[in-house]
């Protein structure tokens, strides 16, 4: 094997790719959601936010009951409630988008940490287990790093198959995609506006609240003031970088969430870095990414659906 000519341990190298998997299905739960609701029109830069309360919400609802299950639950039901504020404001009422989601960020950020002051070292745990694919899992390095992983990436997986599904193959997806590239039109096809988008928002709230509890029962496992750290803003981000679609939106996680793992795997590769240096590698390549799209949107159309951050009133038609 090409291993044996390393001098890196494989144990490191399947390290690596364990927390790339980890770190991509953080950032791909929140960027679905986030895709969803931008195909529907709705720019929401509250992810962020919607990640801090799931995650308080989650280890909570983990802790008190003892199951991780329960907590992912609550993750995404706080993430769903929350968004709903957005969806009301830039939605139903017509407020600005992004001063909407801005405030959604501060206030979840705010709220998380008010309600998770005192599980701040809480040393109670309830952690998803690693589920084994019996068979697959004992394939040497592919089966530890592909198949033996917690059940929240196969969920992400489903999730992301049936987003794709919906937003390409029925009729509510078709809808969906409608009222964010002509509400007017979608209007006076029959198709509920504001009912589609404040579902779509809802939906990519409760999405980033999962990722949240995700990252509060699993990834890190407790909970502390900043635990989502400005991943919520690199979801954002990856959601230009995948042109708004499912699949390459989830190739994007996997690329993001391979420099976040970077971030405290690099010693036992013999590499010395500045650790404040490979911190900032995630936010760095965020910036080069939205500079690339950028520059390319200059000599060809734009992916993102026309009618996003535009708010829509009946009346106007």
């Amino acid at each position: 094997m090409i291993f044996a000519e390393l001098t890196i341990s494989e144990t490191a190298i399947i390290g690596l790719f364990v927390a790339t998997i980890q770190f991509a299905t953080l950032l791909f739960l929140a960027g679905l959601g986030e895709t969803i609701s931008e195909r529907a029109g709705v720019l929401n830069l509250g992810v962020e936010g919607m990640m801090a309360i799931g995650a308080v919400f989650g280890f909570i609802g983990a802790v008190e009951s003892g199951s991780p299950w329960i907590g992912l639950l609550v993750g995404m039901i706080a993430g769903g409630l929350i968004a709903l504020l957005h969806a009301t404001a830039a939605v139903a009422l017509g407020a600005d988008q992004v001063v909407s989601g801005l405030a959604l960020t501060m206030l979840g950020l705010g709220l998380a940490d008010f309600i998770g002051d005192d599980y701040t070292s809480d040393p109670r745990r309830a952690l998803f287990a690693e589920v084994d694919i019996p068979g697959l899992s004992d394939i040497r390095f592919i089966g530890d790093v592909l198949f033996s992983a917690s059940p929240v990436t196969y969920l992400a997986i489903v999730f992301g198959i049936a987003a794709w599904f919906v937003l390409n193959r029925t009729s509510i997806g078709l809808g969906l995609r409608a009222v964010g590239q002509s509400a007017s039109t979608a209007d006076a096809a029959g198709h509920s506006v504001v009912g589609m988008r404040m579902g779509a928002v809802v939906v990519g709230g409760a999405l980033a609240g999962m990722s949240g509890a995700y990252l509060s029962t699993f990834v890190v496992g407790a909970w502390s003031v900043g635990v989502t750290a400005g991943r919520g803003w690199i979801a954002v981000a990856l959601v230009i970088f995948g042109a708004w679609r499912p699949g390459r939106v989830a190739a994007g996680a996997l690329l993001f969430g391979f420099t976040l793992a970077l971030q405290s795997r690099l010693q036992p590769f013999g590499v010395s870095f500045s650790p404040i240096l490979v911190s900032m590698l995630p936010y760095l390549l965020t910036v080069a990414v939205l500079i690339v799209i950028s520059i390319r949107a200059r000599n060809q159309p734009s992916p993102s659906p026309a009618g996003l951050g535009i708010a829509y009133r009946r009346e106007e038609r």
